[in-house]
């Protein structure tokens, strides 16, 4: 054999299988190109969590989908309660009516039961916890979406001012701010009265005052008269209603202010709503007899729209689903118990504004013709 041609045997290497060091991972750097699905089982395989096997069979032999039912079942109650909430009851302490003033709020039962779920590692859980949600963003959905700033023709305030409000002034130049049309207030006292009057008079020319209730205006108003909606066994100095016709370029508006009676919540009564719903009746009536097509309802009406005692009235007017605009209690707000609504017309953003020196938080809207 040649000698220029001949190999030594020990240190031959094959040239197909050669690698080239540079480019090789060493074991020793800890450099080893994982595949995105072996680092998923690794950290699958964190301690406590139990693998992806921790979502199959447990230690008693229950697969996920027959652990959590507990869960499941809670899921399935809180989207029937949402879904189908007019059939709870109200003929035992009114629970239909206090279920409807705070329905939102069972929307906090979701994350509990995601985490619930979670931690129980159920299958049926999860896949029941679609129900709630699907039945919460159908109610409220339209809440989440951000204001409608398209034209608008009108901007209305309603306050309640709180009967014992120690800053009347403040709070009228408070409201102010927004650059309303219309201003409602409802618990108006003789001693307040003068100081709302004279702050407001400068903007709003036009004002009427029936009882406990007023309305400012930058528009002329006419054929204003007491609003009668006040319940049976009250007595006849309980005035907290008045109609009034706001003249505009476009044509007459009936605008309404109302303070419906408070509600009371304790034993025997449950949810004490049995005066305010016979008040809603009256002024569900009297929007119903009114001539004018075109009617803005402002005022305390102590019950959310979703409130069936209210139904006369929110079966003839609508409000903006833009916002919550919780106004009640101005120090934690969970409810939105002061309205502004419409006939013939579109609500197209309500919100609430900053606190005032009364318990409620004042509501602005916007309305479009």
């Amino acid at each position: 054999m040649d000698e220029s041609m001949a190999v030594d045997e020990s240190t031959a290497v094959d040239e197909s299988t050669a690698v080239d060091e540079s480019t090789a991972p060493r074991a020793d750097r800890g450099t080893a190109v994982r595949s995105p699905a072996s680092t998923f089982r690794r950290f699958a395989r964190v301690p406590g969590w139990g693998g992806w096997h921790g979502w199959g069979e447990d230690k008693c032999g229950r697969s996920g989908w027959q652990r959590g039912r507990i869960a499941a079942s809670l899921a399935g109650l809180v989207a029937c309660l949402l879904a189908l909430h007019d059939a709870v009851p109200n003929a035992v302490g009114r629970l239909g009516s206090l279920l409807e003033t705070f329905l939102p709020w069972l929307g906090l039962a979701i994350p509990v039961l995601l985490g619930v779920s979670v931690l129980r590692r159920s299958l049926v859980a999860l896949l029941a916890l679609a129900l709630p949600v699907v039945a919460w963003l159908g109610l409220f959905g339209g809440a989440l979406r951000p204001g409608d700033d398209s034209p608008y023709d009108l901007t209305t305030v309603t306050h309640n001012v709180s009967d014992e409000n120690r800053d009347p002034a403040g709070t009228a130049r408070a409201l102010m701010e927004v650059e309303p049309d219309l201003v409602a207030l409802v618990e108006l006292t003789p001693p307040a009265l003068p100081d709302y009057a004279q702050t407001l008079a400068s903007t709003y020319p036009h004002h009427a005052v029936r009882g406990t209730v007023g309305l400012w205006s930058k528009l002329p108003l006419a054929d204003v008269r007491p609003l009668e909606i006040r319940p049976a066994g009250v007595g006849a100095d309980w005035n907290r209603g008045l109609r009034a016709t706001a003249r505009t370029s476009r044509g007459d508006i009936a605008v309404y202010v109302a303070h419906l009676p408070s509600l009371r919540l304790g034993l025997p009564e449950g949810f004490g709503s049995a005066r305010r719903d016979e008040s809603a009746v009256l002024l569900g009536a009297a929007v119903a007899a009114e001539h004018l097509e075109e009617v803005i309802l402002l005022g305390d009406l102590n019950g959310t729209v979703d409130d069936r005692g209210l139904g006369p009235v929110t079966a003839q007017l609508g409000t903006a689903e833009s916002d919550f605009a919780f106004s009640w209690p101005a120090t934690l707000p969970v409810a939105r118990i002061d309205q502004i609504l419409a006939r013939s017309a579109t609500v197209t953003r309500v919100w609430a504004l900053p606190a005032t020196g009364s318990d409620h938080l004042p509501i602005a809207a916007r309305i479009r013709f």
